[in-house]
C-alpha cells in the first residue's frame, strides 16, 4: 500500500469540512477532503436552515453568495402561547437579522465551488483509523468504495465528520472528556407541499407541548411538534399529524396552518454535548464532531462555521511556523461561544417544551417565564441577541 502525502487532511465533506477547504484553498494550503457519504446522500438529507448574519457574511466572502439571492432574511420570530402571537423583532431590538436558508443548500453551494476548483474530495471513503495523531506526521487509513484500503499522511488531521466522529473517538478515553445531556423529548418533523402558514417562524408552547412552524421554500414548508424520543414516525397518519399540529397552535386569534401533502417525516432526538479537548497532538475537531446542540436555538451550523473561521485563521500562521502553541488557542477561542450557545439552546428548549411528568407548579412557572420574556423589552432583547448570534464571530 502506497502512502500519500498532503498538508491538511480534512475528514468530513459536509458544510464544515467544505468551508474549511474553501478557505484553505484561498490561502494556498494543500489539503484533501475525505467523506464517508456520497454527494447525493448529503444533498438530499434535510437539515436545519437558520443562518446568523455573521455566518452569511462568511459564506459570501468565501464565494458561496447564493444565500443572499435566494435566502429569506428574517428580522424576527413569533413566540406563541396562550393562543396569541408575541413578536420578537430582531431588527428593532438588536439591529440584526437571520437568514432562512437550508443547510442542504449551503452544502450544495460549497460543494459546487470546491468541485469547480478541482479540489481532491474523496466521496464514499470511510476513515477507519487515525494514525499517529501525536506525531509530526499524523494520518488516516480509509477504505474506498471498491473496498481498497489507503493511507494518507499530513501535517494535521481535522475531524469535521459529525456527531458520530471517527476522529473524535481516536482521542484516548483517559484524555477525552465529554459533557453530555439527553433531553426527554424529541421533534416529529415533516416536510409538506404547502404555502407558508406565517411570515416568520412560529415557536409555539401549549398544554399539549411544543410546535415549530418553520419554512423551507415558497412551495415546501418544514413543521415540527414535540414527541417522545422513541416515537415511530410511521405510526402517524397524515390526518393525525395535521390534527396534532393544529391543536398545538390553536387560539382565539383563529391562526390556521396551511396544509398539503406530507412528503417526508422523521423523529429528531435532542442531545447536547461538548468535547474537551478540541485538539490533541496534531488532530483537531470542528463542528458536530466537537459539540452538538438541540435545534431550538438554531445554533448547530452557525457554531460549525465559527469553528472553521477560527481554525482557518490559526492555520494560516501555523503552516508557516508549525508552532503547536498556536493550535492550543483554537479550543480556548471556541469554548466561550460554544458554552454560551449550549446555555441558550437549553434555556429555549426548557422554556418552550413540557415533559410527561411536569409538575403543575413547573408548568405555571414556565408560562410565567414566557410572559416575563415577551412582556419585557430587556427579555425580548436577550432572546433576540442570542438567536442572532451575539453580534458576530469574534
Amino acid at each position: 500500500m502506497s502512502v500519500e502525502s498532503t498538508s491538511i487532511i480534512i475528514v468530513g465533506g459536509g458544510p464544515a469540512g467544505l468551508l474549511l477547504s474553501q478557505l484553505l484553498d484561498g490561502s494556498g494550503i494543500d489539503h484533501v477532503v475525505i467523506e464517508s457519504r456520497s454527494y447525493d446522500e448529503i444533498a438530499t438529507t434535510q437539515r436545519a436552515g437558520i443562518l446568523e448574519q455573521c455566518s452569511v457574511d462568511v459564506l459570501v466572502e468565501a464565494g458561496a453568495d447564493r444565500v443572499i439571492r435566494e435566502g429569506h432574511r428574517h428580522e424576527g420570530i413569533d413566540i406563541r402561547f396562550d393562543g396569541q402571537m408575541h413578536r420578537i423583532d430582531f431588527d428593532a431590538l438588536v439591529g440584526d437579522a437571520v437568514y432562512l436558508y437550508p443547510q442542504t443548500e449551503v452544502f450544495k453551494d460549497l460543494a459546487a465551488a470546491r468541485i469547480a476548483a478541482g479540489t481532491d474530495i474523496r466521496w464514499e471513503c470511510l476513515v477507519t483509523e487515525v494514525l499517529d495523531g501525536d506525531s509530526a506526521r499524523p494520518g488516516v487509513r480509509y477504505t474506498d468504495p471498491d473496498g481498497a484500503v489507503h493511507e494518507i499522511r499530513g501535517d494535521l488531521v481535522v475531524g469535521a465528520d459529525g456527531s458520530r466522529s471517527v476522529v473524535r473517538h481516536s482521542f484516548p478515553e483517559e484524555v477525552r472528556r465529554v459533557w453530555a445531556h439527553e433531553y426527554p423529548y424529541a421533534w416529529f418533523g415533516i416536510i409538506v407541499e404547502a404555502p407558508r402558514s406565517a411570515d416568520l417562524l412560529v415557536y409555539s408552547a401549549s398544554e399539549r407541548g411544543f410546535a415549530l412552524i418553520s419554512q423551507r421554500t415558497d412551495t415546501h414548508q418544514r413543521m415540527y411538534f414535540q414527541c417522545d424520543p422513541d416515537e415511530n414516525a410511521d405510526n402517524w397518519s397524515d390526518e393525525a399529524i395535521w390534527e396534532e399540529l393544529q391543536a398545538r397552535v390553536e387560539g382565539a386569534d383563529g391562526f390556521e396552518l396551511k396544509t398539503g401533502p406530507i412528503t417526508e417525516r422523521s423523529v429528531l432526538r435532542f442531545r447536547s454535548s461538548v468535547v474537551d479537548p478540541m485538539r490533541l497532538g496534531r488532530v483537531v475537531l470542528a463542528g458536530d464532531a466537537a459539540h452538538t446542540v438541540p435545534p431550538t436555538g438554531a445554533k448547530g451550523l452557525n457554531l460549525a462555521i465559527t469553528d472553521v473561521v477560527v481554525l482557518h485563521e490559526i492555520l494560516e500562521e501555523w503552516v508557516k511556523s508549525k508552532d503547536d502553541a498556536l493550535l492550543d488557542t483554537y479550543g480556548k477561542r471556541s469554548a466561550h461561544r460554544v458554552w454560551r450557545a449550549q446555555n441558550y439552546s437549553a434555556w429555549m428548549s426548557r422554556m418552550m417544551h413540557n415533559t410527561a411528568d411536569e409538575p403543575a407548579f413547573e408548568r405555571q412557572r414556565r408560562f410565567a417565564e414566557l410572559r416575563t420574556i415577551t412582556d419585557s423589552e430587556a427579555g425580548r432583547r436577550y432572546l433576540a441577541e442570542g438567536y442572532t448570534g451575539w453580534g458576530g464571530i469574534r
